[in-house]
């Protein structure tokens, strides 16, 4: 099938009515290059190995192709999605709940570490049809005896490159042979490391490769390099970019968890409203500062590459890099963390004379020339810092009070008169819900939450800082 396919409308795959409904709902018509080519294959039950550029709509492919194939009748795991990290294995598990918003009585159930094991094994022991999981989480139920892939049909691996330089080559090793041989694998990735390879030889069965959008369109992204004189001077020439061009939201990636936490810092100090993540923080305060940037409450997050994979952003403005990637297949990740679903985007990167010969290597393998250009004039050091739109304020209280996102919205709405389209996005957890109003609002809305009553009963509501 050539890309030609990408013009295809969804309507004409052979998919369950309740699935084909739901995606006219959601506003799902055509479908991507990379939903093209795939889904025909996975809903046929051939093994797939699926490369495309971050934010092709990959995620949106494998989940159509599984709940397809699940037997809802059946309440035992059918499929297993791994990731390499708890932000991608989230973010896939609300994808997959999403589409399969229209069928009846599906259970998507998402195990990963940094939270307790005994809710999710009682959750395990009440069944479960779909598991989205990271591997040393999953590989830890099966040695407790809490999980069983022996019903399994589907095994998606999403982004096994990542979970492979994660060193979760024995745990994947050892969930691979707990589930039947005779299954459908699908393997779907933005890059393609030599170490795949051999894994793909190993577990699938014939697949057949499909490898759209895999370089960045700059009609979408717009990448721009500029020298830096050393170290000294990065801090101020990332100040010059974010005061000249003033993103709404951007992530700025660093190479190491000490460069993310000086950055963020630095530029709190300079009154930008910034935020760290890296692999020391706890596993609340992570969660907590990815719902601050989804929410456009905060401007600026300094990450490391953790955060490359499955940051869950709808609309990300700009990439900073911070320092250059060791290596290319890095480099297309980070940038593309912007210009999604067909959206602009723009990617900044500073070169250090260290790095020129790493420029050369990155010419080298995209065969297209770079050119360094010259950075703002530092006269823009002179503006002001840009404030997010938004504030986010939270509620203690959350699925286990049974509150959903239209009772925060009335609330809001109702007697404390704000307008619907100045309420942003809510994200309801079990304990807890997060709600982003415009920065304007804030007060008034905190003041209603913490007086007005949710289901008839009273929380406490406070504004999140970063």
């Amino acid at each position: 099938m050539s890309n030609d396919a990408a013009t295809f409308d969804f309507a004409s795959l052979s998919l369950p009515p309740e699935l084909a409904d739901n995606l006219s709902t959601l506003g799902y018509h055509v479908m991507t290059p990379i939903q093209a080519e795939s889904l025909p294959l996975m809903l046929a039950g051939r093994d797939v190995i699926g490369r495309g550029r971050t934010g092709s709509g990959k995620t949106a492919a494998f989940g159509l192709g599984l709940l397809a194939r699940l037997d809802v009748k059946r309440f035992c795991i059918q499929t297993l999605v791994l990731c390499p990290t708890r932000e991608l294995a989230d973010q896939v598990g609300e994808e997959i709940r999403r589409l399969a918003r229209g069928c009846h009585n599906v259970k998507v159930l998402t195990l990963c570490g940094g939270v307790p094991i005994g809710p999710q094994r009682e959750s395990l022991f009440h069944g479960a049809h779909i598991i989205v999981g990271t591997p040393g989480r999953v590989e830890d139920h099966l040695k407790r005896g809490s999980l069983s892939l022996e019903a399994l049909k589907v095994l998606v691996l999403d982004e096994a490159d990542r979970m492979l330089d994660m060193g979760f080559q024995e745990a994947l090793d050892a969930i691979i042979e707990a589930t039947p041989r005779r299954r459908q694998t699908l393997l779907f990735s933005a890059t393609w490391s030599e170490t795949l390879a051999p894994v793909a030889g190993r577990v699938m069965q014939d697949p057949v490769t499909i490898e759209v959008d895999t370089d960045h369109d700059e009609q979408s992204i717009h990448q721009h390099f500029y020298a830096v004189e050393d170290d000294a001077a990065r801090l101020e020439a990332l100040r010059r970019l974010l005061l000249k061009y003033r993103p709404a939201s951007s992530v700025v990636f660093c190479n190491t968890r000490r460069e993310v936490q000086m950055v963020s810092d630095a530029l709190n100090d300079h009154g930008f409203d910034a935020a760290a993540l890296h692999g020391d923080m706890e596993q609340r305060d992570r969660d907590r500062t990815l719902i601050l940037l989804a929410n456009g409450s905060i401007s600026v997050l300094v990450a490391t590459d953790v955060a490359a994979r499955g940051l869950d952003i709808e609309a990300l403005d700009a990439v900073f890099n911070y320092q250059l990637a060791h290596d290319l297949e890095t480099h297309v990740h980070r940038v593309g963390r912007t210009g999604r679903a067909g959206g602009q985007g723009a990617a900044h990167s500073l070169v250090g004379p260290r790095e020129r010969a790493r420029l050369s290597l990155y010419e080298a393998q995209q065969d297209s020339p770079i050119t360094l250009e010259a950075l703002p004039e530092s006269s823009v050091l002179s503006r002001s810092p840009f404030k997010p739109m938004m504030a986010t304020l939270m509620i203690d209280a959350g699925k286990k009070q049974k509150i959903r996102p239209g009772d925060i919205v009335g609330a809001l709405t109702g007697e404390a008169g704000i307008s619907a389209d100045r309420v942003g996005r809510i994200k309801v957890l079990e304990r807890s819900a997060f709600v982003a109003v415009h920065r304007e609002d804030a007060d008034a809305a905190l003041t209603h939450l913490n007086n007005g009553r949710l289901k008839g009963r009273s929380f406490r509501a406070r504004r999140v800082s970063r």
